[in-house]
Order: structure tokens, then C-alpha cells, then sequence
């Protein structure tokens, strides 16, 4: 669990650099129970969520070290995992079906958990797998998939990122050729595919619509840096928005953040793209609105931390959330800060004010925790964000050191606080 203190700050200004994808981490690992050498991932980012994921392959009866700003997973011998409150801690677990489906040919899990930002089920992953050959059956608010994989073609009823992963990775072994169709698009699913193919997969279209994937008997040992995390981009970049001042995003990737950076232009936040990272410059000025979708379409991660900049915007913003019913639980808290939002239904309309006001808010999942420190930095006194169930420590390492680190007055308090 976490607390944090927020003062209204001056223009940030500075470097900030940006750690590597969690969002691509946790599906490499997964996919490092594929072969039974040793897989090095570099520069792992210090998140609870990484960290419950190597205990949960830990208990699997996989070697998982940390070495030098490495982790390495070494899956000789592994097994289904044995303590399901493990597996529901976070939903990422799921991914662990393909592989060990793959190399086992039996797999069981929990249902997993994660943020309740709404129903998020495992149908298309157990769709796809049962067109592979494997066999579903449910007890005891578990999972059983069972079976020789073989090639066959999978059409998704949705593009989404989980079932993509999990898919990619089951038919990576499997007998003969697969395609996805529908799959989706995400710079997670490229960063995973490349992954894979360095272990000996053979793997083309990813991110584009339609992945084919050639099975192949065996996988070898790697050694993979993952791309930068986007969405820890996308957040600092709304940082700047909202106090102004000038700051270089290092490690950042334009081309992952399209749709946030055209949104940050139209409100007149500049954007310069270097070959260090993003240069991000001014406050914003404009309204704007933005329609979640999926990938290349606005990333509903950040709708949370553009709300938060629109809080401070001159102008009416409009936010329509298509992918999730439930994520904005955030408004409620910012409103608490002064915040003019109107919620009905899956649309949140957002009154600008000059004025916010430091109060006591809670963090209800991992970015409206983002947000809730963001709006603290242009809000009057103090703002004391309670992250009892601690989930900015699940997507963001150290938020309070890298905004501390280019003047913003934010400071984790002691648990005892």
C-alpha cells in the first residue's frame, strides 16, 4: 500500500526517462516457459505486477533470478501452478495457458483478477485454444485446457490483446500453421512476436490484423530488452500539459503514441520528436475529445490522465469510453478536487475550471491513480492520494522520484501516514 502528498508545482522541467513496457514484460516472461534454456530479460521495471508474476513462475517450478538489471527465467522443469490466490492477483497470469499448454499439453488455472475497471473475460483465449485442439472444461472457478496442439485458423470476435498473446504463444509449438485473424494490433504484440521468433519461432504480420505463425518442435534461450512503456510515456507527457514547462520523455516512441500526441497538439501542448525520446513543451489551452479504442485508436489507459489535464482546461473536453464500462471511477474522485465532470453512461463531459482545490481522494485502480497525482500538481495546497490497495505500484516504478526529479512536489508517505 502507498500514500502520497501532492502540492501544486511549477513548470516541470527536465529529463525523464521511461522505463520498459510492463505490458510487454509480463507476456515475455510468460513466454519464456516455451523452451527449457534460459531466457534474459533486460531492464525489468520494478512493479509489483512483474514481481507477482515471477513468484507465481516461481511456484510453477521455474529458476527465476534477478542478475545485474536482469531477470532470467529458466523453464526446465515447471508444473501447473499449485496456489490459485497466486494466479487471481493479477490478470496477466492468464497468459501462462498457451505455454504451458504448449509444453505440457495440460493446463489449470484460477479465473483470474486485476482491476475491477470492468468485465474482462477469457473467452476468446479459450476460444482460440479449443480451435488448436485443446479441450475446456470448468470447475471449482477454474479452467482445465488439455491436448496436442495443431495449426488452424482463428478469427477473434474482438481484437483483443490477451487472447492475441496467449494464442501467439500456444501456436508457436503447435503442429503445423496457424493464423489469427482479427488479432490485435498493439506494440506489446510486435515487442512479443519479436521476442518469440529471436527464441526460433517462425512468426509474421504482427501488428497487423492477420498473424501467421508457423509451428515449429522447439524453442531456444534469448536475450530480449522490451520496448519502452508507452503508457508511462502517454502519462508524463499529460504531467507537462498540465503545469506547463518543458520535458524530454527519454526512450519514449512517437510512433506508440500517435493518437495521445495528436490529442495534446489540438489542445496546444508541442511535441517535438528527437532521437532520444520525446520533447514535450507548453500547457494545454483547448478542449478536446477523445473516443477510446483499440490500438492505433486513443488507448483507454490514458483516458484517466487526459481527464486530468481536461480538469484544468479552458473549454468543454468530451470522453466517450468504448472498451471498458467501468473506468470512470476516477471522476468521482477528481471532482473532489473541484473538478466540473458530468458522467452518464460510457460519456464524461468536462467542464474546465482555473480552480482546484487539494482534498483527501482515493485511488480506484491503477491509472485513475495517475490521474488523481497528475490533477494534485495544479491543484491549491495539498492532495492526498490514499492507494490503500496499492495499484500505481503496479504500473508505475517510482512515480514520485521521476516527477520529484523535474519539480513536481509530489512524496510517498510512510505507511504508518
Amino acid at each position: 500500500m502507498a500514500h502520497y502528498a501532492v502540492r501544486e508545482s511549477p513548470p516541470l522541467r527536465g529529463e525523464i526517462p521511461i522505463g520498459t513496457s510492463k505490458n510487454a514484460v509480463l507476456p515475455i516472461m510468460c513466454g519464456a516457459l516455451l523452451t527449457r534454456e534460459d531466457v534474459r530479460i533486460e531492464n525489468p521495471p520494478e512493479l509489483t505486477d512483474v514481481s507477482t508474476l515471477a513468484s507465481l513462475l516461481a511456484a510453477c517450478g521455474c529458476r527465476v533470478a534477478r542478475e545485474k538489471g536482469a531477470i532470467v527465467i529458466t523453464a526446465s522443469a515447471f508444473r501447473n501452478p499449485q496456489d490459485e490466490e497466486d494466479v487471481r492477483k493479477m490478470r496477466a497470469s492468464v497468459l501462462v495457458l498457451g505455454p504451458l499448454l504448449a509444453r505440457l499439453g495440460e493446463a489449470r488455472i484460477p479465473l483470474p483478477g486485476g482491476c475491477a475497471i470492468g468485465q474482462r473475460p477469457i473467452d476468446q483465449h479459450l476460444k482460440g485454444m479449443s480451435a488448436l485442439g485443446a479441450k475446456v472444461s470448468f470447475d471449482h472457478g477454474g479452467v482445465t485446457l488439455s491436448g496436442r496442439l495443431r495449426g488452424a485458423v482463428i478469427y477473434l470476435d474482438m481484437p483483443s490483446v490477451g487472447a492475441t498473446e496467449n494464442l501467439l504463444m500456444a501456436a508457436t509449438l503447435a503442429s503445423g500453421s496457424t493464423r489469427i485473424e482479427n488479432a490485435a494490433k498493439e506494440p506489446e504484440i510486435v515487442d512479443l512476436a519479436a521476442f518469440l521468433c529471436s527464441m526460433g519461432a517462425r512468426i509474421s504480420g504482427a501488428g497487423t490484423s492477420t498473424i501467421l505463425i508457423e509451428g515449429v518442435q522447439k524453442l531456444h534461450g534469448t536475450s530480449w530488452t522490451p520496448i519502452a512503456d508507452r503508457v508511462e510515456a502517454g502519462t508524463m507527457a499529460c504531467a507537462c500539459a498540465i503545469t506547463g514547462g518543458e520535458l524530454l520523455l527519454r526512450g519514449a516512441r512517437s510512433e506508440h503514441l500517435r493518437s495521445l500526441l495528436f490529442k495534446l497538439s489540438e489542445a496546444g501542448v508541442h511535441i517535438q520528436d528527437t532521437p532520444g525520446g520525446l520533447m514535450v513543451f507548453g500547457r494545454a489551452k483547448h478542449p478536446f475529445e477523445i473516443r477510446t479504442m483499440v490500438y492505433p485508436g486513443f488507448p483507454t489507459d490514458l483516458q484517466a490522465p487526459m481527464m486530468a489535464v481536461a480538469c484544468k482546461t479552458p473549454g468543454t473536453s468530451v470522453f466517450l469510453e468504448t472498451i471498458f464500462e467501468n473506468r470512470f471511477m476516477h471522476a468521482a474522485e477528481l471532482t473532489r478536487l473541484g473538478a466540473h465532470i458530468r458522467v452518464e453512461n460510457r460519456v464524461a463531459v468536462v467542464e474546465g475550471t482555473p480552480y482546484l482545490t487539494g482534498a483527501a481522494v482515493r485511488a480506484t485502480d491503477l491509472r485513475a491513480g495517475a490521474a488523481l497525482i497528475l490533477a494534485g500538481l495544479c491543484a491549491e495546497g495539498e492532495t492526498l492520494v490514499d492507494d490503500e490497495c496499492g495499484h500505481i505500484d503496479r504500473g508505475y516504478c517510482h512515480i514520485e522520484e521521476k516527477l520529484s526529479a523535474v519539480g513536481g512536489l509530489v512524496r510517498r508517505l510512510p505507511a504508518s501516514a
